[in-house]
């Protein structure tokens, strides 16, 4: 399990805890065929009732090993995590999100017809979509057993691999193929994203770092969670030493002072730009000290600013990164 969670999501509801709503199992509806008395005499009997449930639903192990039984084909999806752009990328699109999480994303245009079920999930507003699956990007096991009371609900990990993602959504919605097909659309389109960047001055084997500010005058270090997992990519940038000893013990972002800046800076720094006024500030007077000033990057031009609530790890904001990087770092 990860320690820290995706800056576009955390960073935006840190101090956000509270329980859930108690709710109610929502009823399945049931269909019967009628079958005509010549036909069943020449034809096979007509499937049981649990053999019609078998092939309309399967057992499914999530993320934190609930064996859980799942439609094979859902239809009203809701789903409560952060790379909600996995789902777009599959071609399908969730009856409910955390809309608070997509204001100002790439994704916001097309979600935007999608309702909203808050955070923490609201149980009243989920029961009245009537989903037929919640995929729930977090561990916690008390929020679990009260959102599966509305729905089939799988946790799901949304800090794994952009590969180990796909494939879990393509499995969990009998989209197998699409998963595969994007992935390796994926893989082709960033191979030749990092060639032309090497080709403009991007040397191969050049090490990059993530820094944002948060309200307070808070500085964090990203590693294993957003732009880094896909600068990070084959073929991509590296991170440092010290960086990639975060990413190790699977940790997302790590709080430091400005005083350590020297010891994690590399050869290339991206800033993720805050959404809040005071963060905002706080990232205007770092960029002003003598120890931002002091660093090799910054004296060598090669600082580059990303709105954070674009710089997520999701498969639709990994495309439009695709397009992006290249502008960002070669000026275009």
């Amino acid at each position: 399990m990860y320690q820290a969670t995706k800056p576009a999501a955390l960073l935006a509801t840190f101090a956000l805890i509270g329980g859930l709503l108690l709710g109610c199992g929502s009823n399945a509806d049931k269909n019967s065929n009628a079958v005509s008395s010549n036909a069943a005499a020449t034809e096979a009997p007509a499937p049981t009732a649990t053999a019609q449930a078998e092939e309309t639903s399967r057992v499914f192990t999530d993320w934190t090993n609930h064996n859980v039984e799942v439609p094979v084909n859902p239809q009203r999806i809701i789903f409560h995590g952060e790379t909600t752009g996995d789902l777009l990328a599959l071609g399908v699109k969730p009856i409910g999100i955390i809309k608070s999480q997509t204001s100002g994303t790439v994704l916001e245009q097309q979600l935007a017809d999608v309702e909203d079920v808050g955070f923490p999930l609201s149980v009243e507003k989920s029961l009245t979509l009537q989903p037929d699956l919640i995929i729930f990007g977090n561990a916690d096991e008390q929020q679990y057993e009260t959102i599966s009371k509305v729905a089939p609900t799988v946790t799901f990990n949304t800090f794994a691999s952009i590969s180990e993602r796909m494939r879990t959504l393509g499995d969990l919605l009998n989209k197998k193929q699409e998963a595969e097909d994007w992935l390796a659309a994926h893989a082709a389109n960033t191979a030749a994203m990092w060639k032309n960047l090497n080709e403009n001055g991007i040397a191969e084997g050049e090490t990059a770092s993530v820094f944002t500010m948060y309200p307070g005058n808070r500085l964090f270090i990203m590693a294993g969670a957003g732009l880094p997992q896909f600068l990070y990519e084959e073929g991509g940038f590296k991170p440092t030493k010290i960086i990639q000893d975060i990413i190790d013990q699977e940790i997302g972002f790590v709080e430091i002072s400005a005083e350590l800046l020297p010891e994690y800076a590399a050869d290339r720094i991206f800033i993720l730009n805050p959404v809040d006024p005071a963060a905002v500030q706080s990232s205007n007077d770092l960029m002003k000290s003598e120890i931002w000033l002091k660093l090799p990057a910054v004296q060598k031009g090669q600082v580059y600013n990303i709105d954070i609530l674009k710089a997520s790890s999701d498969a639709t904001s990994r495309e439009w990164l695709v397009d992006e990087l290249p502008k960002i770092l070669l000026n275009k």
